[in-house]
């Protein structure tokens, strides 16, 4: 995770949440295979379950589907012993919803308001899964899903760590100041950084927009494959699945790091304003 994505998340105190071991989640309820995978994990897996439904733009059967969502995963958390650490992120915030942008969930009901973010991003140490928008109609196979892809992360090698990158402005962000905030002078830091979030989530929803058709039509290509009973059309499926939300979580995660850079360029601009003013 980036310092961007740890910062964000690691600032969310409203509206998340640690599942414990609670009585809603009984081991018993999870299938004998679901069991004995998540009972022999090598490895620990987070999960960050984002829930983010506000009642003006969600229906009440879609928060009835989210709440039997939660109680899968108190299960799976449950049978995991010790392995599977469940966060999730409940409240309608707007550092909920960058962190939720940021981790490849994808927003919906724009048109009606506030937007909604129902989705699961599953990692163990660098390796993650995004689960970028659950939907009823894939409720019977939701566990089985969720429990081959905490074992595809638990499993999987740790790569090589690429050398960090520091991210340079160029004039492109430098414009994007220039136009958002025509005058440094007048504008006060925390001005700004409400101005760029703004314009952060503004970009966010387009960028959602634009790609939302491609998840659709790959998530429905999955869902066909199941229904057909195809092995290797399934994981063909999958494959072209994770790949779109995989561009999608790199076009949001840029989208972060270009608000970032923002943020800090504006600063050093202000400051300098400030010194040739004396």
């Amino acid at each position: 995770m980036s310092f961007v994505a740890g910062a964000l998340l690691a600032g969310i105190g409203t509206g998340i949440w640690l599942h414990g071991h609670s009585e809603s989640g009984s081991v018993g309820e999870l299938s004998v295979p679901t069991q004995n995978v998540l009972g022999q994990l090598p490895a620990l897996v987070t999960i960050r379950y984002y829930s983010v439904l506000p009642t003006g733009t969600s229906e009440p059967s879609l928060q009835a589907f989210a709440g039997r969502v939660g109680r899968l995963l108190d299960s799976m958390q449950n049978a995991s012993a010790g392995k599977l650490k469940v966060t999730a992120v409940d409240t309608p915030a707007e550092t909920n919803a960058t962190a939720a942008s940021m981790d490849g969930i994808q927003a919906f009901n724009l048109e009606k308001g506030e937007a909604c973010f129902l989705g699961l991003a599953i990692g163990s140490g660098d390796h993650k899964e995004t689960f970028t928008r659950l939907q009823p109609e894939w409720e019977p196979a939701l566990e089985y899903d969720l429990a081959r892809a905490i074992k595809r992360v638990a499993i999987l090698p740790p790569p090589p760590k690429p050398a960090p990158e520091v991210a340079q402005p160029n004039p492109e962000i430098t414009s994007s100041i220039q136009q958002l905030i025509p005058d440094v002078n007048s504008t006060s830091l925390a001005d700004a950084d409400r101005i760029f979030h703004d314009d952060f989530l503004k970009q966010c929803a387009i960028a959602g927009e634009e790609i939302e058709a491609k998840v659709n039509a790959a998530a429905e290509q999955v869902y066909r494959a199941q229904s057909n009973g195809s092995a290797a059309d399934e994981d063909a499926a999958r494959k072209n699945l994770q790949e779109v939300q995989l561009a999608q979580g790199e076009r949001l995660r840029a989208l972060a790091a270009r608000l970032q850079i923002q943020l800090a360029l504006f600063h050093t601009m202000k400051n300098s304003a400030t010194n040739a003013a004396k």
